[in-house]
């Protein structure tokens, strides 16, 4: 009976550890029988077919493992956003929520402003920018792999955001100084030494997304070196930030010119984000 089958993966869960597991029981099962919470307590006496029971089987004894729960799922959503995610490309998580308000802060006044996505990965923030910033956007994105989720979930959510397969570390000729409202990016910020100390879900997902160099800032610096001319005076930067960066970050953008810097915090107390506006030279 489905209501059994629940508990069994839920019991199975619980057992072996995972957070939350009452939670990811229901998206497992959800996402096997189509039913939610209201859907189990509704139909609980009624029988799940073998296949569905081997199925959910499967995907718990994977998640068990650790193999993240998005990746099993398919699917994963971000500000309401519905994306597609799977092996190779970065999971959204809810802390670049505190980006993004930084970016949409910025162009409240600014309806179709031309914005730029940086390691643009799923397109979590592309896409936000454009739905709730009303922002022209551009996506760039190196890896094979995460491009396709990017063109996959800009086409699901009948986007108008530009994807672009590059390196934003030698693609910046492409845009013309002076021409960009708003540059945004969640880069690589882990350094290359603690990567094989993660949370165990973390180290499936894309070394490419999360290797920012020897002291995790290699993206960083390229950005506002190279970037920064290709913003309008005034334009804005905004940066996603690794725990204890933000001193750092925030130096360099001044030392490039930029005013009005300020961070915001996660909801861990963590300087998550940073925005500067760049000044008239």
């Amino acid at each position: 009976m489905l209501r059994e089958v629940y508990r069994r993966c839920r019991q199975a869960l619980r057992d072996g550890g995972v957070e939350n597991a009452d939670f990811e029981a229901l998206c497992l099962i959800g996402h096997v029988t189509g039913f939610d919470r209201a859907g189990i307590i509704v139909h609980g006496d009624e029988p799940v077919p073998p296949e569905k029971k081997a199925l959910l089987e499967s995907l718990t004894e994977k998640r068990l493992s650790r193999y993240p729960l998005q990746y099993l799922l398919g699917s994963w959503e971000f500000m309401g956003i519905p994306l597609s995610v799977g092996e190779g490309v970065l999971i959204p998580r809810d802390d670049t929520e505190v980006c993004v308000s930084l970016c949409l802060e910025y162009l409240s006044d600014k309806p179709g402003a031309e914005a730029v996505d940086l390691c643009s990965g799923s397109g979590a923030v592309a896409l936000a920018l454009e739905r709730f910033g009303k922002a022209k956007v551009t996506a760039i994105e190196l890896s094979d792999r995460a491009f396709y989720f990017l063109n996959k979930n800009i086409n699901d959510n009948q986007s108008r955001v530009a994807a672009l397969k590059a390196d934003v570390l030698q693609c910046c000729g492409r845009f013309v100084d002076g021409s960009i409202d708003l540059i945004v990016s969640n880069p690589p910020y882990i350094p290359r030494g603690e990567l094989q100390g993660l949370q165990t879900e973390v180290r499936f997902e894309p070394a490419m997304a999360l290797d920012g160099g020897e002291d995790g800032m290699d993206f960083y610096r390229a950005i506002i070196r190279d970037w920064s001319r290709k913003l309008k005076p005034g334009g804005a930067l905004v940066f996603e930030l690794g725990e204890g960066q933000a001193e750092q970050v925030g130096a360099w953008m001044k030392a490039q010119g930029f005013l009005n810097i300020r961070t915001a915090e996660d909801f861990g107390g963590c300087k998550r984000a940073i925005i500067g506006a760049l000044g008239d030279k």
